[in-house]
């Protein structure tokens, strides 16, 4: 057999052989894997209440009033009282649009943002514009953070009461119950996971 015959044979065997080893079997292995050991996380961590998907536990989302006219883009829609309101996003929860609004610190527009979002939550909340949390009037890297600051949790508390009839130690308690620790034990702060939150709070008779 000619030499340039047999080493594209040889390089085929090879194809063969590496595509059923990591395009089959590895994938199936580590699938199984993760489904055995960790199928909540290796299933998207999808939150359920009253049998229905409402979310997942690592994606975050809004919370809002119903749009006037849903077929209206210009229409801005509004954050409903009733419940905890997540951080800023960039692209509105949009999985497909992960990622920051690539403004720099130095931005006026970025500057104008902030200000304008601090006057706005804390007109929401009824607090006192300088005591608003950095994490409300500014996004995540992804964008897609369901986590909030224990400050910023606390500060809502006061209108989700009132707007729910429910009372501020009960919010209090269930903001305690959700609040996750650094991670690994030593990066980054405390977060209170909105959507467990929110589910949580939904689930309140």
């Amino acid at each position: 057999m000619p030499t340039v015959l047999r080493t594209h044979l040889t390089a085929l065997r090879m194809l063969l052989v590496m595509t059923v080893i990591l395009g089959l079997a590895y994938p199936l292995l580590v699938t199984g894997i993760s489904q055995v050991a960790f199928a909540d996380k290796a299933n998207g961590s999808i939150v359920t209440s009253d049998g229905k998907e409402v979310g997942s536990s690592l994606l975050g989302q809004n919370y809002n009033l119903p749009k006037q006219d849903p077929n209206n883009a210009d229409e801005e829609a509004k954050p409903d009282p009733k419940w905890f309101q997540p951080r800023f996003s960039a692209g509105s929860y949009d999985p497909k649009a992960s990622g920051a609004s690539n403004l720099g610190p130095n931005d006026e527009k970025l500057t104008k943002a902030i200000e304008d979002r601090r006057a706005a939550i804390a007109a929401f909340d009824g607090v006192d514009p300088a005591t608003v949390p950095v994490d409300a009037v500014t996004a995540s890297g992804s964008g897609l953070d369901p986590h909030i600051s224990v400050a910023y949790a606390k500060e809502q508390v006061a209108r989700v009461a009132k707007a729910r009839n429910l009372s501020a130690d009960t919010l209090n308690q269930l903001i305690d119950k959700y609040t996750e620790g650094r991670s690994l034990g030593f990066l980054g702060q405390d977060g209170v996971n909105v959507v467990l939150l929110n589910k949580a709070i939904s689930e309140q008779k």
